[in-house]
C-alpha cells in the first residue's frame, strides 16, 4: 500500500523515479521551486482545505505540475508530498542560511523602521549575498537582521535548544511554524536546525528517528517519547517539551504527568522511547 503522503505520483502525472513502478499518462522529473510566502500550506487534495502540513520560506519545492491555481509538489526538506498554492512559489535560490531566531522580520531596506516587514519563522531558508552594518542583504530581495540567521554548514548540536525558543507558540495541527506548531513540526524544526534528516508526522517519525531503547531506560534531554499520533521532546529526566492540545502551545510538562494525561484520555501507553543518533 502506497503512502499519498511520499507518493510522487497524482492521476495525472508520476515523477521520473517511479518509471516502471506505475502507470501514468507521463512522467516528469519536475521544477525545483522554492516557497515564497512567510508559511504556505500543504494539502492532501487540490479541493480539500484542511491543512496536511506547511512549508516555510525559502524551501524546495519540487512541482509535477499546476493546475487550476495548484500545484503538485514534493517538499523537499520533509520529503512530504501534496498541493500547494502556486502564488506561494517563485524562483529557486540555494539558501546559505537558516533562519535560527525563534523569527525575525525581512526588511525592504536596510532599516528596523521599514513599513511592513515580512515575518519570517524559526527555520526558514535565505540567501544572503551580502551585508550593511548589522543587516543581511538577501539575492531574493530584502534585509535581514544578520544576528537573526546562521550558515547552513554550523548545525546547531542540540535539538531540545532549538524546540525550547519555541516555548509558548500556539498550537497549530498540521503547523510547522512559530506562529503555529504541532508536535511533530516541533520535532522536524530542532531536527533540521541540527542537520538532522526529519519527515513530517510524528508516525514517520516514529520509525525513522533515533535507535529504540529498551524499556526502563532512564530519559534523556534530547530523546523523543512516542505515542500513537504524538511524540514530545525529553527536556531533561522528569520534563517533556511538546507541542499538545492540552495546552493548546509548546510547553513544559512533568513526565509522569504527562504520561498518565495521555494514557487516561485514551491514547495509551508510551509506544517507542527513542535516542538520536549522532
Amino acid at each position: 500500500m502506497t503512502d499519498r503522503r511520499t507518493h510522487f505520483a497524482n492521476p495525472h502525472v508520476a515523477h521520473d523515479s517511479l518509471r516502471g513502478q506505475v502507470d501514468a499518462p507521463r512522467f516528469s522529473a519536475g521544477k525545483r521551486m522554492a516557497v515564497t510566502r512567510p508559511v504556505a500550506p500543504v494539502h492532501a487534495r487540490p479541493d480539500d482545505p484542511a491543512l496536511d502540513r506547511q512549508a516555510l520560506f525559502g524551501h524546495p519545492v519540487t512541482v509535477l505540475e499546476i493546475r487550476d491555481g495548484m500545484a503538485f509538489a514534493r517538499c523537499e526538506t520533509m520529503g512530504h508530498v501534496g498541493y500547494m498554492p502556486a502564488d506561494c512559489l517563485g524562483p529557486w535560490l540555494a539558501p546559505t542560511h537558516r533562519v535560527a531566531a525563534r523569527a525575525t522580520l525581512l526588511f525592504d531596506r536596510p532599516d528596523f523602521k521599514s513599513p511592513d516587514p515580512l515575518a519570517l519563522s524559526c527555520g526558514a531558508l535565505v540567501t544572503v549575498a551580502g551585508t550593511e552594518a548589522r543587516y543581511a542583504r538577501l539575492a531574493g530581495g530584502g534585509f535581514a537582521i544578520a544576528g537573526h540567521l546562521a550558515p547552513l554548514d554550523q548545525p546547531e548540536p542540540d535539538p531540545v535548544t532549538v524546540a525550547e525558543r519555541l516555548t509558548g507558540t500556539p498550537y497549530l495541527w498540521g503547523g510547522n511554524s512559530a506562529f503555529g506548531i504541532d508536535c511533530s513540526g516541533l520535532v522536524q524544526i530542532a531536527c533540521h536546525a541540527c542537520g538532522i534528516a526529519c519527515p513530517g508526522d510524528s508516525d514517520q517519525q516514529e520509525t525513522a528517528l533515533g535507535h529504540t531503547l529498551p524499556p526502563g531506560t532512564p530519559p534523556e534531554r534530547g530523546d523523543l517519547l512516542f505515542w500513537p499520533g504524538h511524540v514530545a521532546w525529553v527536556a531533561d529526566a522528569d520534563t517533556l517539551l511538546h507541542a499538545n492540545a492540552c495546552h493548546m502551545a509548546v510547553a513544559f510538562e512533568p513526565m509522569q504527568q504527562a504520561i498518565a494525561r495521555i494514557a487516561a484520555q485514551g491514547d495509551g501507553p508510551v509506544t517507542r522511547h527513542a535516542r538520536l543518533t549522532a
